[in-house]
């Protein structure tokens, strides 16, 4: 019987592994990933230039020479790109293959002989996409607010960061060197919306992005994000969006929540962000700089 088609919004993995390894990784990436299984490192590698694969796993027992070449040029082409080596059984070649794959500058090992290792691989991936969501937001708010002082791009950065693990207001500024209370009232003296705001919505392009995982729960979705329940996830999205999870689950996905966001808190107010110093007020206005990892 023929395997149903994978949905394409899944984060795709390309892999380099031995079959039984790809039947224990495709059972493993329900809902959460979609392994594109590879014959040889050079289709790896042209999915990435491709931007068909977001990562790339690597099977221990698989390991020779020419593979790891490959997996070094590879590191060196694409040091951004997510790359696990999957160990799933020993032999005594095992030693040898490791010391061998560390020294290529892959750093990311996953033991998946007991079941918690295929947990720790979902995991990880899934933590990648953290990474991938403040890309999405800061090369767009990059191009918005050319111009800005750049401790102004430091805020939205580490505002982004923080809306993956449930910062708040508080913990955001002292990450910032900045007092709570200084940081509110300057974005309220410069006429725009409240740090808050911006946090919440980052949190919603998060919870959109998670949300193009078919297999994830709502429930799931909240504890990744770190709210107190469901019910709290709930409200919020009702209080600030006027929708319920299901709804705003059908009617947007990460990029349309990042429009949005730039709809609501962004272009109205990009000649006043433009002037805003959010952590430093005795900064001149240079040119504009982010750090997108």
């Amino acid at each position: 019987m023929a395997r149903p088609p994978v949905p394409p919004h899944l984060m795709p993995v390309a892999t380099m592994l031995t079959p039984h390894e790809r039947l224990s990784v495709d059972a493993a990436g329900v809902g959460a990933y979609r392994a594109l299984h590879r014959d040889s490192f050079d289709e790896v590698v042209q999915d990435l230039r491709a931007r068909r694969a977001s990562a790339v796993l690597v099977s221990v027992t698989r390991y020779d020479a020419h593979l790891g070449a490959g997996v070094a040029a590879m590191v060196r082409e694409f040091p951004q790109v997510p790359t696990v080596a999957l160990l799933s059984h020993l032999d005594r070649a095992t030693p040898q293959a490791m010391m061998d794959l560390g020294g290529t500058g892959l750093s990311r090992l996953v033991d998946v002989r007991e079941p918690a290792g295929w947990t720790q691989l979902r995991e990880y991936l899934y933590g990648t996409q953290k990474h991938d969501v403040r890309r999405m937001v800061m090369s767009q708010l990059a191009m918005d607010l050319v111009g800005a002082a750049p401790d102004l791009f430091r805020f939205f950065e580490a505002l982004v960061d923080a809306s993956a693990h449930g910062g708040t207001i508080a913990t955001l500024a002292d990450q910032l060197h900045v007092v709570a209370s200084t940081l509110v009232s300057r974005f309220f003296r410069a006429g725009v919306p409240a740090p808050r705001r911006y946090l919440t919505f980052a949190r919603f392009i998060r919870a959109a992005r998670l949300f193009e995982n078919p297999g994830l729960s709502v429930t799931t979705t909240a504890n990744v994000l770190e709210y107190s329940s469901p019910q709290s996830f709930g409200r919020h999205l009702k209080l600030h969006m006027k929708l319920t999870a299901t709804e705003f689950r059908a009617a947007f996905d990460g990029e349309r929540m990042l429009q949005h966001f730039r709809r609501e808190l962004v272009l109205p107010y990009a000649d006043a962000l433009r002037l805003l110093r959010p952590l430093n007020p005795s900064l001149g206005a240079t040119f504009a700089r982010t750090l997108i990892h």
